[in-house]
């Protein structure tokens, strides 16, 4: 067969009905999933932190600094999907040099910064700083000088200085939570911004985005909690875990509800889109009805909504709520899925579709894909040996 003809052929086998040539090949792929799913992640796990912090849910407190290490271990990270699916990588520092200021994905870079520079970074260093003076002065060899390094100079631990942290460090979560919705709801807003797409063309969906970023965020927190307790052989706290399930569950509520809203809008305004979406609503039957509605919102909902009412036995509630995480994690990454493929497989015409099926191998792969995600857990990890929770001299913010 003429490579010509085989190409043509292989392309053609993806088509049903009627496409346009360049519509026949997704431009957004897997790493364009990632991108969302990663800020989601990082947003959802700083508000939960806020909790304990802002507004005092003393509950929470055993998993503050957890959420504070995940959400900045996934946000170094975060931009490393665009980067690795440009074309030419290696000139993304342009977006910061020469800034187009009406576009919403140019915006991200300045978004990014501040987030991780002005908010993590300055609460993290708030936190720990009088820690960091103290294993300064108790360590030895490397670790000495490194601890030194991060002090940054700093090692007055008078009790008016660790008051100053505690203050700086407030003020600085309290900007931070407007600061997490604006990461994440500029996703959405790209999104639902671009008229031209009916999948994606909606007002809710920066709501619907960070909803999702909350009720994803969180059950990465609750996931990290159970596994590092479980390395680290510590029993875990129930109350804790309790209300973090009490509020994975009233924010997978608000996000079901919110998500169900635009559904029947969409049913019932009925616009000249209707039909086509509602075919790809069926071809997406694994990753949109079973993946994100069944197993990642119906069953954790009934789980959770049974446990607000009866408490079975301690290490019922802890599989329970061990499951629950990796199901809602995977639920919300069948949604990024869902928004971010899902609207690419229709024609702009609305009389045919094309598939989509990711390669295991290249830069758009599902290995190199595997390796971004493992890279946040490892720099955790880092964090976690570098900066222990466990060992910090002071547990109480308020």
């Amino acid at each position: 067969m003429d490579p010509h003809s085989s190409i043509l052929y292989e392309a053609l086998s993806k088509v049903e009905g009627y496409i346009y040539p360049n519509e026949v090949s997704l431009y957004w792929g897997i790493l364009i999933v990632l991108y969302p799913y990663i800020t989601g992640l990082v947003a959802g796990a700083f508000i939960l932190a806020s909790l304990n912090r802002v507004f005092k849910v003393k509950a929470l407190r055993p998993i503050y600094e957890i959420s504070l290490l995940s959400s900045f271990s996934f946000l170094t990270i975060a931009t490393m999907p665009l980067i690795a699916h440009l074309g030419q990588p290696f000139r993304f520092y342009e977006m910061m040099i020469t800034p187009h200021l009406s576009s919403a994905m140019a915006i991200f870079a300045f978004v990014y910064l501040w987030y991780l520079m002005v908010v993590l970074l300055l609460e993290i260093w708030f936190d720990y700083r009088k820690d960091l003076v103290a294993w300064s002065n108790e360590k030895k060899g490397v670790l000495r000088i490194v601890y030194k390094v991060l002090t940054l100079g700093v090692s007055d631990t008078s009790q008016k200085a660790v008051a100053i942290d505690e203050k700086l460090g407030y003020a600085i979560t309290v900007i931070g939570i407007p600061s997490a919705f604006l990461l994440h709801g500029y996703v959405g807003f790209i999104f639902g911004s671009l008229k031209a797409n009916p999948w994606w063309s909606s007002v809710i969906m920066p709501v619907v985005f960070l909803f999702s970023a909350m009720v994803s965020g969180i059950a990465l927190v609750l996931f990290l909690y159970m596994i590092v307790a479980y390395l680290r052989k510590q029993k875990l706290d129930m109350d804790c875990l309790d209300s973090i399930g009490k509020f994975l569950f009233y924010t997978l509520i608000l996000d079901f509800v919110l998500e169900m809203l635009d559904t029947v809008h969409r049913v019932y305004t009925a616009e000249e889109s209707f039909d086509i979406l509602s075919v790809l609503m069926t071809k997406l039957v694994v990753t949109l009805s079973i993946g994100q509605v069944f197993f990642g919102t119906l069953i954790p909902v009934a789980i959770l909504g049974y446990f607000q009412f009866r408490k079975p036995e301690d290490h019922i509630r802890r599989a329970a709520y061990f499951i629950i995480s990796i199901l809602v994690l995977a639920g919300i990454f069948c949604m990024r899925w869902n928004v971010v493929i899902g609207g690419q497989l229709f024609s702009k015409g609305f009389m045919g579709f094309t598939t989509y099926k990711a390669t295991l191998f290249g830069t758009e792969g599902l290995l190199s894909s595997l390796i971004i995600m493992g890279i946040p857990f490892v720099i955790f990890a880092i964090l976690l040996w570098l900066l222990p929770p466990w060992k910090k001299q002071d547990l109480v913010h308020y």
